[in-house]
């Protein structure tokens, strides 16, 4: 399963879009979004294109409500997960939370076989060591709107377990 990791949109709808967009092109069949998404209003055009979005707040929260309301009328493709998210993707368990430093913490279980962060707008992915003496995937997309940083999203290939970081082309 491929999946478009996206993060810190900062109410960028057209920013967002473009790269839900360029994911589906790809073969994504949903999208992680790590935080920072701020307005409701700027997911309901990535929400056209017809890929589930998964989708936590991260410290820019926004409209709580609103966001509840937008994944109550999207017929079930936005699934808002709050302050972060436990997923089962592809056969992968997949955590899901905005902060780096948190998301590094849950790595080191070794619950997980992914966990995605955002917030630092610096593109990253690598391998941690964890408890239980194997690796977990850390994948920060950087930031989608190119704030203090290019453009840029994920694709990962959860089976295949590779991330390849794209710059977001409007």
């Amino acid at each position: 399963m491929k999946v478009g990791i996206v993060s810190d949109s900062h109410d960028r709808a057209d920013m967002l879009a473009a790269a839900v967009q360029q994911a589906k092109a790809q073969g994504a069949e949903a999208i992680v979004h790590c935080g920072d998404l701020i307005g409701a209003q700027t997911v309901r055009p990535a929400l056209k294109l017809g890929l589930p979005v998964h989708l936590i707040h991260g410290n820019n929260v926004g409209d709580v409500q609103m966001l509840h309301s937008v994944a109550q009328g999207s017929d079930g493709l936005l699934q808002y997960h709050g302050g972060d998210a436990r997923l089962a993707l592809g056969g992968r368990r997949v955590f899901v939370v905005h902060y780096p430093d948190y998301a590094y913490a849950m790595a080191c279980t070794g619950d997980w076989d992914v966990v995605c962060c955002g917030h630092s707008h610096l593109a990253e992915t690598r391998q941690v060591a964890n408890v239980k003496g194997e690796a977990t995937w850390l994948v920060n997309p950087g930031t989608v709107a190119g704030l203090a940083a290019p453009p840029t999203w994920m694709l990962a290939d959860l089976g295949a377990l590779r991330f390849d970081l794209h710059t977001l082309r409007l």
